[in-house]
Parts: structure tokens; C-alpha cells; sequence
């Protein structure tokens, strides 16, 4: 069974950068479409960002487009979520997932999740 676990959150000012890393270990990680989840206190999760199984197609949430960039790397089980720009709003616990498939917006989509990191930004 595939394992993904999340770091690289924390809190940083509004204006600011982080970059998100989600390592999986236990299965074929190539073999799977990744998505990033956030969820904030009181709110459903959300789509952030997906990446194709090889990295050449990506597809974001609106209001990250041209901050947020997600990417993999096969060759270390790895895919990142480099954050920029980053606003109150993105505060949220953020998950990355796998699923078969194509692309999906859909969180019940996804097949395994890792246990979130935190991002709180501050104004």
C-alpha cells in the first residue's frame, strides 16, 4: 500500500514563500496522478493543484494559478507544491493524494492520502 507523507508547512507572513513536499514510499509512484488538497477550520476540503503521472501536464485551483507550482520528481518518490505569494486565505492543514485515472477535482476521487501539513500565513 502506497504511503505519502506531507512536510514542509509552517507559519510564515503574508507575501511569503513555502514549498510543500509529499514522499511516497511503498508502491509505484509513477504510476499515479497526485493532487494537493488544503482544508481550513470550518470548511470542506478543496483542489489546490494536480500533476500527471509524469509530470508534463498540471492543472490548479483558480485563486492559486501564477503563485502555486506543482511538480515530481519519479526518479525520489517525491512531488512538491511550491507556494508563493502566499495570502491569509491559503491558511489550511494541506494534503497530498493519489489516484488511477485522470485528473479529478474531487477529493473522494483519490485513493491515498497523507496526514496533512499545516500552513497558517499571517497578515
Amino acid at each position: 500500500q502506497l504511503q505519502l507523507v506531507e512536510s514542509g508547512g509552517g507559519l510564515v507572513q503574508a507575501g511569503g514563500s513555502l514549498r510543500l513536499s509529499c514522499a511516497a514510499s511503498g508502491g509505484t509512484f509513477s504510476s499515479y496522478v497526485v493532487g494537493w488538497f488544503r482544508q481550513a477550520p470550518g470548511k470542506e476540503r478543496e483542489f489546490v493543484a494536480a500533476v500527471s503521472r509524469n509530470g508534463d501536464m498540471t492543472g490548479y485551483f483558480d485563486s492559486v494559478k501564477g503563485r502555486f507550482t506543482i511538480s515530481r520528481d519519479n526518479a525520489n518518490n517525491t512531488v512538491y507544491l511550491q507556494m508563493n505569494n502566499l495570502k491569509p486565505e491559503d491558511t489550511a492543514v494541506y494534503y497530498c493524494a493519489v489516484r488511477n485515472g485522470w485528473f479529478s477535482r474531487t477529493p473522494s476521487a483519490y485513493k491515498y492520502w497523507g496526514q496533512g501539513t499545516q500552513v497558517t500565513v499571517s497578515s
